[in-house]
């Protein structure tokens, strides 16, 4: 009786949706509902933080093309000049800011790829491979987390040394290969995104864990790896802590070259904020690669929490 009932119904829907028109259904389902429209509130509060978040970058281009004459000026310029390409050339003249690209570009890139792929590796041993000790060693990975850098400061300076790595990039590339927070990442987002059944099911094939790590793994875990290399080629490219330490002035990341612009009894902030510029561009470049990656990670993620 039920089933008699119902399928009238269930007939009537189906020819008024095989009746309707492709685009008519399109647009229904695209329709916004009331409540997710956004207001006028939303849009100025949205405008306003951009305006807010953009400002400072705006104001370094300003000054990036402007002589330090001119940003000291009451009122300052708010509209670019035409001094960027000598200040860029004086930069360049007093820290070697060409050189010291390259040598940021290679280390962010090696340890962003090194650290995406070790630590996804890892990951995925902790979130659905079995062993003896894996709470201990996962455990003890995160605890390494709360231990402050400068504690093996001197420690890694000394075993720099002793390998012959002084003022050489692999002495900033090798300590930072790997992170304890890569390793987590990685792990809590596999052991929610990588279905138990795909290894099961890999394993009756006959693959080995190195093949599906890379048939099945990977492409799973592709929004989480960019959003981990995004984060790690932007830390590695800022910091400048260990680089100050490890490299000199003739061979220099984007942070080290920097530290040495505008040098003088008043320091020329033009040329300072020029080099600033300079050494931001390729951050701005990579998030524009990996942002569609890193939001649909990001969105994906908070779906399934």
């Amino acid at each position: 009786m039920t089933a008699a009932t119902a399928s009238p119904i269930t007939a009537k829907s189906r020819v008024d949706s095989v009746d309707s028109p492709p685009a008519e259904r399109r647009a229904k389902r695209r329709r916004p509902r009331a409540h997710d429209r956004a207001g006028v509130v939303t849009y100025a509060i949205l405008i306003f933080a951009t305006v807010v978040s953009a400002f400072p970058f705006y104001w370094s281009i300003v000054a990036a093309t402007r002589s330090n004459a001119e940003i000291n000026s009451v009122p300052p310029p708010f509209l670019p000049g035409g001094g960027l390409t000598d200040n860029f050339e004086r930069a360049n003249e007093q820290a070697n800011i060409t050189k010291a690209l390259v040598n940021s570009t290679i280390v962010s890139g090696t340890v962003a790829l090194g650290t995406v792929l070790a630590c996804t590796l890892a990951g995925f041993a902790f979130a659905k491979l079995r062993f003896r000790g894996r709470g201990a060693l996962l455990s003890f990975t995160v605890a390494t987390m709360m231990i402050p850098p400068q504690l093996g400061l001197i420690p890694l300076y000394m075993m720099m040394a002793k390998l012959g790595w002084g003022n050489e990039l692999q002495s900033v590339i090798l300590p930072t290969l790997v992170t304890a927070f890569g390793v987590f990442f990685m792990r809590q987002y596999l052991a929610e995104a990588l279905p138990d059944e795909l290894i099961e099911a890999g394993r009756v094939d006959g693959a080995s864990y190195f093949r599906i790590f890379w048939r099945i793994v990977i492409p799973i875990a592709r929004p989480a790896m960019a959003v981990l290399g995004l984060l790690t080629f932007m830390t590695t490219w800022n910091d400048f802590f260990w680089p100050i330490i490890a490299l000199s002035q003739d061979n220099p990341t984007v942070q080290v070259a920097i530290n040495s612009l505008g040098g003088g009894y008043v320091p020329d902030q033009s040329v300072i904020l020029a080099g600033t510029v300079l050494g931001t561009l390729p951050v701005l470049v990579v998030f524009g690669l990996l942002g569609r990656q890193i939001v649909g990670g990001i969105m994906q993620g908070a779906v399934k929490g």
